[in-house]
């Protein structure tokens, strides 16, 4: 039997389905009610940008203020701290120019002078080496590793303290085919700066003889009781920090930072330790009391 009532129901429910979907649909085409969530959305994220460039600014403005405070200070924390020392430079390997700069302004604002500036030409040319000390025991040198080691410790004893005659002779014959740049004089030193590059592309044989001298020539300049630091940039790759550590002296791996150039500064003062922001260093800076204990 038809039943009218579940008809008229029916229709009711069709009706009102339709109505909802005419509502629904004027209201997403409502451009104005569009535009209204556009605007609120662009309003918000303007104002977080303001708020975002005005932290910025502020951060910006505290961080040029705290420059210009470490800028202001680095010369008083240094002032005097190596006053008259002679300091020498050694490249083990290629040099830089950057770091001859940075070790020369670094010495200079601590009251020292850079007086000398060598760089070992490796791997060695240990036949050239021979021939220029022709008559006497370093004739040899080219076929003994131990020999080439007591090289390096001639050497590192002429470049620190000037040495006997003899040496100072010896070392300005074979500067030719053992030095790739030599600036200075040798003369006495209060402390010496090691920058080592890490050897690349030497037989086993080259590699060793630059091993031996490089030992020789630190052996030797701590046998002059000269301190010795090693130092490199932040950014350098491989780092030489564990070399330094296993040769016994004090390091500064970022050089091309104040607080590495005043580390560099305490350390030929006297301070000991690994300096610097990598994960091989003691701290970023040396203990006042300990850098202290080093001055005259």
């Amino acid at each position: 039997m038809f039943d009218y009532r579940y008809h008229a129901l029916s229709l009711a429910a069709v009706l009102l389905a339709l109505m909802i979907g005419v509502l629904l649909g004027v209201a997403i085409g409502d451009s104005n009610l569009v535009s209204s969530a556009k605007n609120g959305i662009v309003h918000n994220l303007d104002s977080e940008v303001g708020q975002a460039r005005r932290q910025a600014s502020e951060l910006q403005t505290r961080l040029t203020n705290e420059e210009a405070f470490v800028n202001g200070l680095y010369p008083l924390s240094v002032h005097e701290l190596l006053a008259g020392r002679n300091i020498g430079l050694v490249f083990l390997g290629g040099s830089s120019d950057e770091v001859d700069g940075l070790v020369r302004t670094s010495v200079a604002q601590a009251g020292g002078n850079v007086t000398s500036v060598v760089a070992v030409q490796e791997p060695l040319n240990l036949p050239g080496i021979a021939h220029e000390a022709a008559g006497t025991r370093y004739a040899s040198v080219a076929t003994s590793v131990k020999l080439t080691e007591h090289l390096g410790n001639l050497v590192g004893r002429q470049l620190v303290s000037g040495g006997p005659a003899v040496g100072r002779e010896l070392v300005s014959r074979v500067r030719g085919s053992l030095f790739s740049a030599f600036d200075g004089q040798l003369a006495r030193l209060e402390g010496l700066v090691v920058m080592r590059a890490e050897p690349t592309g030497m037989s086993a044989s080259q590699s060793e003889a630059s091993a031996a001298f490089e030992s020789g020539l630190l052996a030797g300049a701590a046998a002059a009781n000269v301190p010795a630091v090693g130092v490199e940039l932040s950014s350098t790759q491989p780092s030489q920090i564990p070399w330094y550590r296993g040769k016994g002296i004090s390091s500064v791996d970022d050089l091309d930072n104040l607080a590495g150039q005043a580390a560099l500064d305490y350390a030929l003062a006297g301070a000991r330790g690994s300096f610097g922001i990598k994960s091989t260093a003691n701290s970023l800076l040396p203990s006042i009391p300990t850098a202290g204990a080093g001055q005259p």
